[in-house]
């Protein structure tokens, strides 16, 4: 099945190049976020499980769940890393291909045997009304005119599909929240050194969390980049949350 259309894509760094960078900062630029992703790339997947102690498991199948698809439908894993989050979505029956802008993180789950594709958020490499439900997951924080991402992620889901964005959010209790955000800045650091291949990527990684909109901005943001019945919902005590939308019909 080709999905793929001549829209032009990103200029990603040429495989083999080294760049000497080991985190982003907080204005995006998308080299530097795809370099840092390449950095973290090896062990990616174990540091976010030891990070969340076991959450993102868990998470992964929310997500899942929340976009309601099954068998036959097409599913766009946008920012999906090393496809493990696609691998979770392929078992609802679904056929999903993973895209991201880090070859790094694409080529460390090459043994995943979905389909990848290198793209720009904000100019994805696909025709109109492809997809019956797009989703991104811990990514849409990493782009930097993530209106013009979710208008993206609109202009290829047919209309009526769905969207589920499930990112790092506000706590809900506010001891709880002052409590997380001190690990954070703290602890998170620490612990990354410990287990990730890069572990200063891990500061930007509190950072842009700290940074990041609380849940009704953004499903206000999402709301107007064209999207239609916004809601959320919180996941462990909403340190996640996954807003779930859908594209207007015609």
């Amino acid at each position: 099945m080709t999905v793929c259309n001549a829209r032009p894509g990103p200029a990603f760094p040429v495989p083999g190049t080294v760049i000497l960078m080991s985190r982003a900062t907080l204005d995006k630029d998308p080299r530097e976020v795809a370099s840092m992703f390449d950095g973290v790339a090896r062990r990616y997947d174990v540091t976010n499980t030891v990070l969340s102690m076991g959450q993102d498991r868990y998470w992964r199948r929310a997500t899942r769940k929340a976009l309601g698809i099954g068998a036959g439908e097409k599913v766009l894993d946008l920012a999906a890393g090393t496809a493990v989050s696609t691998v979770e979505l392929g078992t609802s029956g679904a056929w999903c291909v993973a895209a991201d802008f880090s070859v790094g993180m694409l080529t460390a789950g090459q043994a995943r045997k979905v389909p990848k594709v290198a793209a720009d958020g904000t100019r994805l490499p696909f025709g109109d009304n492809v997809f019956d439900a797009v989703t991104i997951s811990f990514g849409l924080r990493n782009i930097a005119n993530r209106g013009e991402a979710l208008r993206e992620m609109a202009r290829v889901t047919r209309p009526g599909g769905r969207l589920v964005v499930c990112e790092f959010s506000t706590p809900t209790n506010r001891l709880f929240a002052t409590v997380y955000k001190e690990y954070l800045m703290q602890a998170l650091p620490r612990v990354a050194r410990a287990v990730s291949s890069n572990p200063d990527a891990y500061v930007y990684l509190a950072e842009s969390i700290r940074a990041w909109p609380d849940q009704a901005e953004l499903a206000h943001q999402i709301a107007g980049a064209g999207w239609s019945a916004v809601r959320w919902r919180n996941l462990t005590g909403g340190i996640v949350a996954l807003h779930a939308a859908y594209k207007p019909q015609r």
